[in-house]
């Protein structure tokens, strides 16, 4: 897959909205000194080119009943490339990201449940799931940083 271009003034504009999705084209343009309908314009082409994929909602985990956080690996017997096991996990209420990874286990997933007895729950339902060999999962005391945010700075590779 070939690396999408985008110039310094379209970085610029997604490093705004990936800090502040609700900023209005006013101040994105006061920010990158552009008028606002050229802002606009820029946003509609990186929406149509799929560069910038959505917008939304922040919300503390914690203030809604769900301040545990885990990460399961889950081994999961079917042949390689398939993923009909991620696509039923995706579909088991509490999981936010489902990855389907190289290595010994099929799926790295994150979870957000009440507590103990929660994850305890939603491993039963993980486990339910007819292709789902094995689980391991980590339960996060503390999180440090989570973004999901891009940088789009210089590559890795240059620096960064």
């Amino acid at each position: 897959m070939s690396k999408r271009k985008i110039d310094e003034t379209d970085r610029r504009i997604l490093t705004i909205l990936q800090n502040s999705g609700r900023i209005s084209n006013a101040d994105i343009a006061r920010k990158v000194g552009m008028a606002p309908s050229a802002v606009l314009e820029r946003v509609r082409k990186l929406e149509s080119k799929g560069i910038l994929v959505g917008y939304e909602a922040i919300v503390d985990p914690k203030s809604v009943g769900r301040s545990l956080t885990a990460f399961i690996y889950v081994n999961a017997s079917e042949g390689v490339g398939a993923t009909k096991t991620g696509a039923e996990l995706a579909n088991v209420p509490g999981v936010l990201e489902v990855h389907y990874c190289a290595g010994r286990d099929s799926y790295l997933i994150k979870v957000r449940c009440e507590d103990t007895d929660g994850l305890a729950i939603m491993l039963g339902i993980i486990g339910r799931i007819e292709t789902v060999r094995d689980t391991n999962s980590t339960i996060v005391l503390n999180t440090i940083k989570e973004s999901r945010a891009i940088p789009l700075g210089e590559d890795i590779g240059d620096g960064f």
